[in-house]
């Protein structure tokens, strides 16, 4: 969908901001640029659009160099959100989101319903529709934003640190969000951020840029962490690396053991059995059906595995859940390992437990 051939942005100062910089990106892809001040992302990303001319190489969409469309065309025909928003402040919020579609010349009712469509697709109530951007949150507004860019439903969306601006809770729900939201509608996305975070966590494949717009590597975030192709890669990824791919890797992807799994009613010489095989002092509590009860230590046993008083798990993994949290959950309890469940109707059924080892191999 994008591809820069050797694209290079030099200023008048001599300064260059891009360096010979040659990537593709796929249709229907989110790539996020990353790197310190300076780096050229911005300046890169802004070269799609023509908001930035290239000093030499080219930029192409759709196998169409850039440079021979009008500017104003190609960008009715890419979406464009930035860190504060831009929204017109004497406009409301819908008619924000219905700019582009009345330049173009839509009819009334067509941008009355596309507006309705675009507020339920990035999560915000029909009553938004009216109010204004200072009567609205920070995370509204950027909502809002991403709204306005998708009301002719461009295929490249560009993103220059959209989230940025915004306490870290309210990012985390955009962040989840902008996945839901491309779950759907799968857009081209270039993603500015400077936070490494971040880009793992949105992105298909990320581009690492450093001083002088100089790529030291692109590829899936699985890649980069497991394998740095530079010093520069490595000390940018930061002394987590490790728990960054932790972040990456759902409990579904793991086998998750069996554990010392016991019923209400078992005696203490049965629970003892089922805990010295899988080596621990405890037990999983489970009904008749398979559903987490809670578990037990062996010294709180008397004749046979007690229905109540149980413990409770604190932290039970659900499938959407990453290793990441499985280390959080193992790090806070007493059995030192992390439950996994599936939520049924009728409560949690036990899938197992998951231990440090099994996270160790995962990093090994």
């Amino acid at each position: 969908m994008i591809t820069f051939d050797s694209a290079t942005k030099r200023f008048s100062d001599g300064t260059v901001g891009v360096n010979e910089l040659s990537l593709h990106i796929e249709a229907g892809e989110i790539v996020v640029l990353v790197g310190p001040s300076g780096c050229g992302k911005t300046t890169t990303m802004r070269m799609v659009n023509r908001m930035v001319e290239p000093t030499s190489g080219t930029v192409t969409v759709d196998g169409q160099d850039v440079s021979t469309v009008d500017p104003p065309d190609l960008r009715r025909r890419i979406g464009y959100v930035i860190q504060q928003v831009g929204l017109f402040p004497h406009k409301t919020t819908a008619d924000n989101i219905a700019t582009v579609p009345r330049l173009l010349g839509w009819d009334k009712h067509h941008i009355s319903e596309r507006v309705g469509v675009l507020l339920e697709l990035v999560g915000l109530p029909s009553s938004v529709a009216e109010r204004y951007p200072h009567q609205l949150s920070g995370g509204q507004r950027q909502r809002v934003g991403v709204a306005r860019a998708l009301a002719v439903d461009p295929p490249i969306m560009l993103m220059d640190e959209p989230f940025g601006a915004v306490d870290p809770v309210v990012r985390g729900h955009l962040q989840d969000e902008l996945l839901r939201l491309q779950a759907g509608v799968h857009k081209t996305i270039v993603f500015v951020t400077h936070d490494i975070d971040e880009a793992i966590r949105i992105g298909d494949r990320i581009a690492i840029l450093s001083e002088g717009g100089v790529l030291e590597q692109f590829d899936t975030p699985e890649a980069i962490l497991a394998q740095p192709s530079n010093a520069f890669v490595a000390d940018f990824l930061g002394g987590e690396r490790g728990l960054k791919q932790l972040a990456l890797i759902t409990v579904t992807d793991v086998r998750a053991e069996p554990g010392p799994v016991a019923r209400p009613g078992d005696s203490r010489e049965r629970a003892k059995e089922v805990a010295a095989d899988a080596g621990t002092s405890w037990v999983v509590v489970v009904d008749d059906h398979g559903y987490l009860l809670g578990w037990l230590g062996l010294d709180e046993i008397d004749d046979a595995v007690p229905a109540d008083a149980l413990s409770r798990f604190s932290l039970r993994l659900k499938a959407t859940d990453t290793l990441r949290t499985a280390l959080d959950a193992m790090v806070t309890s007493r059995t030192g390992v992390a439950v996994r469940v599936k939520a049924e109707d009728h409560g949690d059924r036990y899938e197992g437990i998951l231990t440090q080892e099994i996270l160790t191999a995962e990093l090994t």
